[in-house]
């Protein structure tokens, strides 16, 4: 009998620390071992993103993403089936999309701030992981980053946390972290809690 992989789910606020955190846990196993899988990759097209008042693209809503097909490639994984799909670009015209090949492993994880908003794939997941920070804290981070890594104004970044991401972290992410079976703080660091994800993973494998 083939025994079905376990699948977590890790979710938080952006600039929660989820990337980093992830990074690390992956880092801990072996590509036999973990497999990905992340919701920024099911993206609709940008004629699908809806806008705000002022006619801004809001990319921090649950209906700018493919949710079914999300849902529908972690079940095919979960079955045992190889999954392919495009990399996000941000829907930038000028890049060529890699394709990725995501393949059935003891341990699956599904990262996404909605993965515990979705029904269809909130009702798969075994564990559920909830990243959490300060405000203040998450948004020196999205500031640090933003500026630094996609080259975004100040004043844009503080009105997409103003308007679209801190509307959404009330609405569609801070309700399921009471649902969470683990919560892991990440004003300073994680260590201790991606310690214990990790041991706990690192048991599911040897039975």
């Amino acid at each position: 009998m083939t025994t079905k992989p376990y699948i977590v789910g890790i979710t938080g606020g952006s600039a929660s620390g989820k990337t980093s955190f992830l990074k690390d846990l992956l880092n801990a196993f072996t590509e036999d071992e973990v497999c990905l899988i992340s919701q920024d990759n099911y993206y609709r097209s940008l004629d699908c993103i809806p806008v705000d008042d002022n006619g801004v693209p809001n990319f921090d809503l649950p209906e700018t993403i493919d949710h079914e097909r999300f849902a529908e490639h972690i079940r095919q994984l979960h079955a045992g089936h190889i999954v392919e799909t495009l990399e996000y670009t941000f829907n930038n015209p000028n890049v060529v999309p890699a394709v990725l090949t995501y393949r059935p492993t003891p341990i699956i994880i599904v990262e996404g701030i909605f993965s515990f908003h979705f029904p269809e794939v909130a009702s798969q997941l075994d564990l559920k992981v909830f990243i959490a920070a300060k405000n203040k804290t998450k948004l020196e981070r999205r500031i640090v980053r933003d500026q630094s890594e996609r080259g975004i104004e100040l004043t844009t970044i503080l009105y997409q946390w103003k308007n679209h991401v801190r509307p959404t972290y009330r609405q569609f992410i801070k309700p399921y972290k009471a649902e969470a079976d683990i919560v892991i703080p990440n004003n300073q660091h994680y260590r201790k809690g991606l310690d214990v994800v990790v041991s706990y993973l690192k048991s599911k494998l040897t039975r």
